[in-house]
């Protein structure tokens, strides 16, 4: 399975713009650092130009997405920039063995190997995005423990929750130019496979919870194909494919620094900016770097909804900014959580609203429920098969009309109207060959050809037939048989072409039903010939 991820686009939706800058170090003569964890590790030398400064061209016209989310705003806002002056004028440097023994210091079952390239990335956090790595660090203590839960579940190790760090810096709604979305970056595809729902209303690749799941089942997948966690990380990056084909051209080496030179040029840098980033999310205040202080609630929790159920409802309702809302549901594309009795649908709101929400859950639901959900918008009744009709141009065709009456069907009127039994069913949009008593039906017949037509409409069915020159039954008198004087009914002998409407015409007082229910029948259209019928004259 092919993963895709673009580090470009932005740099809030992903810090991972960083990665760029790997291809040009591949170009020079290697260096040699002892790693932290794997011992010495070959590595090109950065060229001449600023690695920073080029980063700020490739950044700094695409300011991150993460800024505007609304309790970054908030924040930020609010903030004072007391902390940048001392920041500026103190900003540390460390020696590489102050760097080696702090990576070394951090509980990881990752190899947090260091080298050159990773000083560079750490050079970027801490010295050039020193604003988006306090957002982060603000947004760490609402999602991290989250995601150590999850991984927990899974057994992941917990500093893999720092790759959210480079995929999206945090942000639930980061969309890469390639089209991974969400804090963990997945494409359609791959979302797909893992259980995501992603629809027009609905789309949990921006479910921090959902998507988290999804992320740590496909890197427990990746970690069994190579049973080391580092190729699992290139493999997130750029699938299990591009990993399995650096090893058979190194080959057969196993050590994500071995397949360096192998892998592309983006998963190149990827690793190391992991690397950076799990540095930069640790050491963070001995480079004076303090965490924004953000509005985002810590704590939440989530309750079912199985109806439809605007954001926009519980915001009103309860007093909640609406774009707080939308920050801590960001799945919801349209603000519509579309829960049905079938499907619930999860919403998160503040844990301080939760009774609230439960108090009022009748009057959330039904607020502006009318605005919300236009009941005629979502219900439309197409026009009933009897009464839509097609219309022909008046100047060619002139428009008769028939009544349909009990024992008629389609082949019948067709055959009266000389028309082709599917033009008559297409003009009165006709449904496997369906009519009813009293109907009403359209029939065109060419300009000037229909006046002889006209009358049909009063005739009997004898008459019809006659018109249309069928065979006319013996006189019907000949099939009443009147039964014995002692008995209560008499008997009519159903002739060729017969309905029930016109034998019960023979008989004053008798009607359709009358016939049917003396005789049982109960579909007047199935009577046939020489069937005998029991009819009882009104005295």
């Amino acid at each position: 399975m092919k993963r895709t991820t673009s580090f470009l686009y932005y740099f809030g939706a992903t810090l991972s713009g960083l990665l760029f800058f790997t291809g040009t170090l591949l170009s020079q003569e290697p260096d040699t650092i002892p790693g932290a964890l794997t011992g010495p590790v070959e590595f090109p030398e950065q060229d001449s130009f600023s690695m920073e400064g080029e980063l700020e061209l490739q950044t700094g016209n695409n300011l991150d997405s993460l800024l505007n989310l609304w309790y970054v705003n908030q924040s930020l806002e609010e903030a004072t920039d007391d902390y940048l002056a001392e920041a500026d004028t103190l900003m540390p440097d460390f020696s590489d063995s102050v760097y080696i023994q702090r990576l070394a210091e951090i509980p990881s079952v990752v190899d947090l190997t260091y080298n050159r390239i990773v000083k560079n990335y750490i050079n970027v956090y801490t010295r050039k995005r020193r604003e988006q790595v306090r957002v982060m660090l603000g947004l760490s203590d609402y999602y991290f423990p989250r995601f150590e839960e999850i991984f927990d579940l899974y057994g992941v190790p917990y500093e893999i929750k720092y790759l959210s760090v480079i995929e999206s810096a945090l942000n639930p709604r980061a969309v890469s130019r390639a089209g991974a979305v969400g804090a963990w970056q997945f494409m359609y595809s791959t979302g797909r496979h893992y259980g995501l729902t992603i629809n027009s209303l609905v789309d949990e690749r921006r479910d921090p919870i959902a998507a988290t799941h999804a992320a740590a089942r496909y890197l427990v997948d990746l970690y069994g194909i190579y049973g080391d966690w580092t190729l699992a990380l290139a493999a997130y990056n750029c699938g299990p494919g591009n990993v399995n084909k650096a090893i058979r051209r190194s080959g057969g080496k196993r050590n994500f620094w071995d397949l360096y030179y192998y892998l592309p040029r983006e998963t190149r840098g990827y690793v190391p900016a992991f690397i950076a980033a799990t540095y930069t999310m640790n050491y963070y205040d001995e480079h004076l770097i303090t965490k924004a202080s953000l509005t985002l609630p810590r704590v939440t929790d989530t309750l079912m909804v199985y109806e439809p159920l605007h954001l926009k409802q519980v915001a009103e309702v309860l007093d909640i900014p609406i774009d707080l809302l939308r920050d801590i549901n960001p799945q919801y594309r349209r603000d519509i959580v579309p829960g049905t009795a079938k499907q619930g649908y999860a919403i998160t709101i503040p844990q301080d609203q939760v009774a609230a929400f439960i108090d009022r859950q009748a009057a959330i639901f039904s607020y502006k429920d009318s605005v919300f959900f236009d009941p005629g918008a979502m219900v439309a009744t197409p026009q009933h098969y009897t009464t839509y009709q097609v219309d022909l141009p008046a100047d060619k065709y002139d428009k008769l009309s028939y009544t349909v009456k009990s024992g008629d069907n389609v082949g019948y009127i067709a055959d009266w109207f000389d028309v082709r039994a599917s033009d008559l069913r297409y003009w009165n949009n006709i449904s496997r060959n369906l009519i009813r008593s009293g109907q009403k039906l359209v029939i065109y017949k060419p300009k000037g050809a229909s006046d002889k037509y006209r009358d049909l409409d009063q005739m009997s069915f004898s008459e019809k037939q006659a018109f249309a020159g069928r065979a006319v039954p013996a006189a019907t008198t000949a099939s009443v048989q009147v039964a014995d004087p002692n008995t209560e009914y008499i008997t009519y002998q159903v002739q060729e072409g017969d309905s029930l409407w016109e034998i019960a015409r023979k008989y004053p007082g008798v009607s359709e039903t009358d016939i049917s229910r003396l005789n049982n029948i109960t579909n007047a259209s199935r009577i046939r010939p020489g069937q005998v019928l029991k009819i009882k004259p009104k005295s």
